[in-house]
């Protein structure tokens, strides 16, 4: 039973030994590369339920900022383009921010970890908003370009540092019930970016969706930075290792735009892209040789493997890539297959999104009471490959459609809680913020691949004369209903594959005792 007397965010003693060691108030996961102990630099402060509760609301209002963005901007792309006369580069709004937001996951995860949680959230929200100004004033389109990098910068920041400051605030056990919380969050973003990016564009301006993004992120930083002082200080000052750093986000720049202009400016097996890759792989090995050869790398080798963290990682990372790869390509299905419009088919996207938060609260809330807790992500992602095969394998009328794809996103959502409190369970204090980086690096990368993919997939069925952009668009009027229900039963069918090698890497995953109060 849970000790009432508990304050919230000060982990109970483990009942195993071979899990995490408690002492002087504070939780540790073993030692930290290259010392002998992970200790705190400040001794925890116990938090109440009111503080807690004000944190997770100020850093639920952060992560909304950062989910938002990512759903407000597509909805005002044509409004943009008209007022500045150019539409060849409009992609560029989008992939400028994809690719900044992309690269410094893993530096503020890492920096997070020498400087402190406090430094890096004011560093991300303060370029979050400063590139939100700048986007909003641009003159044109190659000053907006530029401005949606300096706000990706932001945005890439916001999400490792948060998922960290959360793993500051509470124990393991009890973490999983917020990360679902935070997925709630990411469908509330999702369902109103484009409502509200449409009706500013329409009804406003179009600057609206940059200048909102100013005083909700004033807001969140007035209710979190008073806070932070009783959080309890986990991070290490040493040696930044800047080109570790550097070769990593280089490499993953080079791969991320591989994967967007690959099939779309130019050929896959075009000399460019074959170039490109090449490249990517360069910097990639130049990252490893670096890393093994560097007292103290950027990111550890040593802490991404082991008998948790790298399936960890690999299996979110595959369920988010086939969740993001469907929902980017399934309003053309809707739209040419179950003749919806635009519209009609991003509201049929909802079910997907706002489900899979169900999944996501049922595995948080199995945390904090069962023992073996990673079962019930097993389940809901077997599961999940069990329905995405069945709709590879019989074409259906819209509602049964709907109906199996919310099975589908709630058993995915299970995956979610599981893995990212897993690997922060795996790893010492200090080398959290590290880790999380990476995670979500790893899970931009691999559903950059899956989106990527699964546009390839349909225009190998389709026919090389067909255009399916990286949104998801296609020709729906050159595309034949019956020609595209078989296309999609490959990229229901690549989904399925993509989910049932989570579901293995999970099985493979080892379950360790979480600290902190069992209910």
């Amino acid at each position: 039973m849970s000790n009432l007397n508990q304050p919230v965010g000060v982990p109970s003693p483990p009942r195993d030994s071979t899990g995490p060691i408690s002492r002087d108030g504070a939780t540790y996961q073993g030692k930290t590369a290259g010392h002998a102990d992970a200790a705190p630099i400040a001794r925890p402060v116990p938090l109440n339920r009111t503080e807690v509760r004000t944190i997770m609301v100020s850093l639920m209002l952060t992560m909304f900022l950062a989910a938002l963005d990512q759903t407000i901007v597509a909805t005002a792309l044509p409004t943009i383009g008209h007022q500045f006369l150019e539409v060849s580069n409009l992609s560029w709004i989008i992939t400028a921010y994809l690719l900044a937001s992309t690269a410094v996951a893993p530096v503020f995860g890492t920096l997070s970890d020498i400087y402190g949680r406090r430094a890096m959230i004011i560093v991300a929200l303060g370029l979050f908003i400063v590139g939100s100004v700048l986007c909003a004033l641009a003159p044109n389109m190659a000053t907006l370009i530029a401005a949606r990098g300096v706000q990706g910068l932001g945005g890439g920041g916001i999400l490792p540092v948060v998922q960290t400051v959360i793993s500051d605030v509470v124990s393991p056990r009890e973490r999983g019930q917020y990360q679902a919380y935070f997925s709630g969050v990411w469908t509330a973003a999702g369902v109103a970016g484009p409502v509200l990016g449409g009706v500013f564009a329409e009804h406003l301006h179009w600057s609206m969706i940059f200048w909102i993004n100013v005083p909700l992120g004033i807001v969140a930083l007035a209710l979190l930075l008073p806070r932070m002082g009783k959080i309890p200080v986990f991070h290490r000052r040493r040696r930044v290792d800047w080109i570790g750093g550097l070769l990593l986000m280089a490499s993953a720049v080079v791969f991320l735009l591989v994967l967007t202009w690959g099939g779309n400016r130019f050929a896959w097996l075009s000399p460019v892209i074959a170039a490109m890759l090449g490249a990517s792989l360069v910097l990639a090995a130049g990252f490893v040789w670096h890393a093994r050869n560097t007292p103290e790398p950027f990111l550890p080798l040593s802490l991404i493997g082991g008998p948790v963290v790298p399936y960890a990682i690999a299996a979110g990372a595959l369920a988010l890539g086939a969740i993001i790869g469907l929902t980017v390509h399934l309003p053309l299905y809707y739209q040419v297959v179950h003749h919806l419009s635009a519209s009609e088919s991003g509201l049929a996207l909802i079910p997907i999104a706002a489900i899979s938060t169900g999944g996501a609260a049922l595995a948080g809330r199995t945390m904090t009471r069962a023992v073996h807790y990673k079962r019930v992500a097993i389940i809901g992602t077997a599961s999940a490959a069990a329905i995405a095969t069945i709709l590879a394998l019989v074409a259906m009328p819209l509602w049964p459609l709907l109906a199996l794809l919310s099975l589908l996103a709630f058993g995915l959502g299970t995956t979610f809680p599981v893995s990212v409190v897993s690997l922060q369970n795996a790893v010492a204090r200090p080398q959290v913020g590290t880790v999380t980086g990476a995670m979500n690096f790893f899970r931009a990368l691999v559903s950059s691949f899956a989106v990527a993919a699964f546009a390839a997939i349909l225009l190998m069925v389709l026919g090389a004369n067909v255009s399916i952009g990286h949104d998801g668009a296609g020709q729906a009027n050159a595309i034949s209903a019956s020609d595209l229900t078989a296309a999609f039963r490959y990229v229901f069918a690549a989904a399925a594959v993509l989910l049932a090698g989570a579901a293995l890497l999970l099985t493979l995953m080892e379950e360790r005792p979480l600290a902190g109060p069992q209910v």
